[in-house]
């Protein structure tokens, strides 16, 4: 192993492009401390010293989902007595409240597949998002959610996106690609986008001119093959478009969900090692989330040392990743996250959800 890794870190420093086969020997290594040096080697190179967050507010329109998949601890049948639906009013008062912040600036958008709302209940909420805080950035929707208002509307991807961004929406999360294997698809998720349908959404807003994310959800089913075939599925799709802003690791979290009984989660070490692979592989997209409401804090923080430049942010109201129980908190204040930055060493970047900076400290 040390051989391999021997090749794996002469390509790394002279900026080659790792393999499939590199991915796997990384993963089968157990050199954590040198593997993570290569990452950060990487991210030095690809982002320097700045580590990016937001002042963002997470709101989640509805738990009610058709989606049923057995990872997700939020999702739930409209009968459930955990299920709620906001109205648009409740929206936008929370939004008001967030905006006393002079800082708040971002918005993360994201819900359950509801049976019964019309594709125009989007529309409708970002218009009058728009129309209300037209300060406000709009990172909304998943591509499984655009292939769902794709189902209900009867319109063209390019037609919902088109809509969408007149409406105000400006970014893309990168959630709902979980592992873009449709035979794990089917076992997880059937009842969501299929991989191609996914990887269409995002070509297709890239096409348009709306950046977006990615996402891998891993340490369930899945095996360290498709791990990697994942990473590189989403290098081509970067390779081809340039259109993916960030890449983020979302460990998997069994508590509540269908899979509690039979899965434990992720050790640090498999996160860790997990992000230094992600930068190592992902040569051609600019920046690696932290993502510390899933990691706790601590880890995150760590993890600047693993090839990540980007900690997310506040995060106000976050429900889907605490329904699976993270122990995390609900939000952090902005002068924690630069004090988190500043003790990690780097330079804290306030920034929109295009990564535009707005200040650095």
């Amino acid at each position: 192993m040390n051989n391999a890794l021997d090749m794996i870190e002469a390509k790394v420093l002279s900026g080659q492009r790792l393999t499939r086969e590199d991915g796997i020997a990384l993963y089968d290594s157990n050199d954590l401390a040198r593997i993570g040096y290569l990452a950060d080697t990487v991210r030095r190179r690809i982002s320097g010293d700045y580590v990016y967050y937001d002042v963002n507010l997470h709101i989640n329109l509805t738990n009610v989902c058709i989606g049923q998949c057995k990872f997700c601890a939020f999702g739930c049948k409209a009968t459930s007595d955990r299920a709620y639906s906001l109205t648009k009013q409740s929206v936008l008062d929370r939004i008001a409240k967030a905006a006393s912040d002079p800082d708040m600036k971002n918005l993360h958008i994201v819900s359950g597949l509801h049976p019964d709302w019309p594709y125009e209940y989007y529309l409708d909420i970002i218009k009058t998002i728009k129309h209300t805080f037209p300060d406000m950035h709009l990172k909304g929707f998943t591509g499984v959610e655009i292939m769902h208002f794709v189902k209900i509307s009867g319109k063209s991807i390019r037609e919902v996106l088109s809509e969408l961004m007149e409406a105000g929406l400006e970014t893309m999360p990168g959630g709902g690609a979980e592992i873009l294997d449709d035979d794990l698809r089917k076992k997880l998720c059937p009842n969501k986008a299929t991989s191609a349908e996914w990887l269409e959404v995002a070509r297709t807003a890239h096409k348009l001119g709306m950046k977006t994310n990615a996402s891998m959800l891993y340490g369930h089913i899945e095996t360290v093959e498709q791990r990697i075939d994942h990473l590189l599925t989403l290098r081509n799709l970067q390779d081809e478009t340039g259109g993916l802003q960030t890449f983020i690791c979302f460990p998997f979290e069994p508590k509540n969900t269908q899979l509690e009984s039979c899965i434990t989660r992720t050790s640090v070490w498999d996160d860790l090692k997990t992000m230094a692979i992600s930068r190592l592989m992902l040569d051609n997209v600019h920046n690696i989330k932290a993502y510390w409401v899933m990691l706790t804090l601590p880890i995150a923080m760590l993890a600047l040392g693993f090839g990540a430049n980007d900690i997310d942010g506040t995060v106000g109201g976050e429900k889907i990743m605490h329904a699976a129980g993270v122990s995390s908190q609900k939000s952090l204040t902005k002068n924690s996250l630069i004090a988190a930055i500043k003790e990690a060493g780097r330079i804290p970047a306030e920034c929109d959800c295009n990564f535009n900076v707005v200040r650095t400290f």
